[in-house]
């Protein structure tokens, strides 16, 4: 990695005059970030980060006085050009000349891994990760929070597999409870045998809100509560027509999730579970865990003073597990993670859900290190906010087809009404994956346990901060090396490369590493947007300030190389995020 050489070689100089291993110093050195309106060096050394190794009466020392103490006793060589003291941190400048040749010979090298070679990961255990995310209910709205679990999902299984761990990535479905009920007696009286093969989710849901007006009748309850009995029997007629239901939505949840660029290794549910939350029950109970209510209902005792003042209600009245929410109960949670630690042997799971849900994880895992499994401490819930404001121009969301549509729709007219859209071989799948890449730049900016307002307007726009602009600097960079041919880095000449906004799309490059490294460590896709955000904006004043065309051969060859390094970037920073790169726009 381009940083790690370097980062090396300003370790091995600290060690000499620190009197500490070079491995000790190099998480302590980090790249700076590129500012507009000054130079800056290229790393900074914390001094901060050594005073908790040495002894105390050092922290009584001004740190800046420490900081121009060490800068003194530093020397320049063949990669350092330039030290100096900052508040805190000595900073260091790079051969210019050796700066650009090893960036792109990196980025050109490492290709798609460029930053996850980095030492900074070496430490890092390989490790098999089950990440459980999506998860709708069928035959009910598709929530636009199972949109962000859906796509956050994605990220951190993209990322994890990006660098070396092994995923298992899970949808587990609300496939089972009293609606069943109602649906399957909802079916017999208004069902279309042919809308359910031709929209299942849509007709469904139909069905659903149409069973849901007559749940009041007695008669309806009854009929409902008969036919999930037999559900639970393993009735064949009855576990036929539910079956039907289920793989139907699977075949489409399955298109729509190849709309989003994703897919799932395994769909599970809270059918699959039934049998298994009894004998978690039984477990439960004799572990002497499991008490009773007054009402009958069982509870296990979550309170530090075992005074029931933090219950956990895991069975119902009549001796059943709950399983209609999750909000309600983990009993089928237990059962499924016992289940997958069992199948997978992971070395961490971590579900993706709203923040609504934080008490329901908080109990799973306590109720888990009770029964003995200390596993329960390699869980992680990774939770989201809520958005709000996100309405297609018929009104509210229903399905996730609706949001795809509307996204697709609204970009192919931003596009139809600029001039270039007509070049494009393939418009609509172009305004998919922009508009998919508007959506999720708009969620990834901040942090993911914060709730946003939606805006179209805001997530559409070409200009500013935003998953178009990204798409925008991605296929103009494409079409440059279209047009010159592409760069050759065998015989660069690199003191071509030695103007400001080079030099700062070079130093940006540098940070790739640090930037993955904070996203695998947080799971929080920020710290890349806006790395990538920032990226784009350098790449496109770099783009102004430093033509190809009409500039000599060896210029335009040096600076053809700079462009494909920060595209190369930029394309594997959009695909972790889950967006798919555009090449024409």
């Amino acid at each position: 990695m381009a940083a790690g050489s370097f980062r090396r070689s300003i370790a091995s100089q600290l060690s000499k005059v620190l009197d500490l291993p070079p491995e000790n110093l190099i998480k302590s050195i980090s790249a700076v970030p590129v500012s507009k309106k000054r130079h800056v060096a290229d790393f900074q050394f914390s001094i901060a980060s050594i005073i908790e190794n040495s002894s105390s009466d050092c922290l009584t020392q001004d740190l800046h006085l420490q900081a121009q103490q060490l800068a003194e006793r530093l020397k320049c060589d063949s990669v350092v050009s330039g030290i100096s003291a900052g508040p805190g941190t000595v900073n260091f400048t790079i051969n210019r000349e050796l700066l650009a040749k090893t960036v792109l010979q990196q980025v050109w090298k490492d290709g798609s891994e460029y930053g996850v070679k980095s030492e900074l990961f070496s430490t890092v255990p390989r490790q098999k990760a089950v990440i459980e995310f999506s998860s709708p209910n069928i035959a009910k709205k598709f929530h636009i929070g199972h949109l962000r679990s859906t796509i956050v999902g994605n990220f951190i299984a993209n990322l994890k597999v990006a660098l070396g761990h092994e995923v298992v990535r899970i949808n587990y479905l609300g496939d089972w409870g009293m609606q069943f009920g109602l649906l399957g007696v909802g079916f017999q009286s208004f069902g279309n045998k042919e809308k359910l093969k031709s929209s299942p989710l849509q007709h469904l849901f139909e069905v659903y809100v149409q069973i849901n007006k007559a749940a009041e009748d007695e008669n309806t309850k009854q009929l409902a509560k008969d036919f999930f009995r037999k559900l639970e029997e393993h009735d064949e007629q009855t576990l036929s027509i539910w079956k039907q239901f289920r793989d139907l939505s699977i075949e489409e949840y399955i298109r729509i999730y190849e709309r989003l660029g994703v897919h799932f290794d395994e769909y599970s549910g809270e059918s699959f579970y039934q049998e298994k939350a009894q004998e978690v029950l039984k477990m439960l109970e004799d572990k002497g865990l499991l008490q009773k209510t007054i009402k009958g209902t069982g509870v296990v005792d979550l309170s530090e003073q075992k005074d029931l003042s933090t219950v956990s209600t895991v069975m119902r009245s009549d001796g059943t597990s709950l399983y209609i929410t999750r909000q309600v109960s983990p009993s089928v949670d237990l059962a499924a993670a016992i289940d997958r630690m069992n199948k997978h042997s992971w070395d961490t799971m971590i579900y993706v859900t709203d923040k609504s849900q934080s008490n329901h994880f908080q109990h799973l895992f306590q109720i888990l290190k009770l029964m003995g499994y200390d596993w329960a401490e390699r869980c992680q819930h990774v939770s989201f906010g809520l958005v709000q404001g996100m309405k297609t121009r018929r009104g509210e969301v229903i399905f996730l087809e609706d949001v795809l549509n509307e996204v697709r729709s609204r970009m192919l007219q931003n596009m139809t009404s600029t001039k270039t859209t007509k070049e494009i071989q393939d418009p609509v799948e172009t305004a998919e994956k922009v508009g998919l890449a508007a959506l999720i730049i708009q969620d990834f900016r901040g942090l993911l346990s914060s709730d946003y307002q939606f805006s179209w307007d805001r997530a559409l726009q070409s200009r500013g901060d935003t998953g178009v602009f990204l798409q925008y600097t991605h296929a103009r960079l494409h079409s440059l090396e279209q047009m010159h041919g592409n760069a050759e880095l065998t015989d660069v000449n690199v003191a071509c490369l030695q103007e400001p906004d080079a030099i700062s799309v070079l130093q940006h490059l540098l940070r790739y590493d640090e930037v993955l490294y904070r996203s695998s460590q947080d799971l929080q896709p920020k710290h890349i947007v806006s790395y990538l955000l920032t990226l784009s904006h350098l790449a496109a004043v770099a783009h102004k300030t430093l033509p190809v065309k009409g500039s000599a051969p060896d210029v335009a060859q040096a600076r053809l190389c700079l462009f494909h390094a920060a595209r190369s970037v930029l394309a594997s920073g959009m695909k972790l995020l889950g967006i798919t790169p555009v090449t024409q726009m």
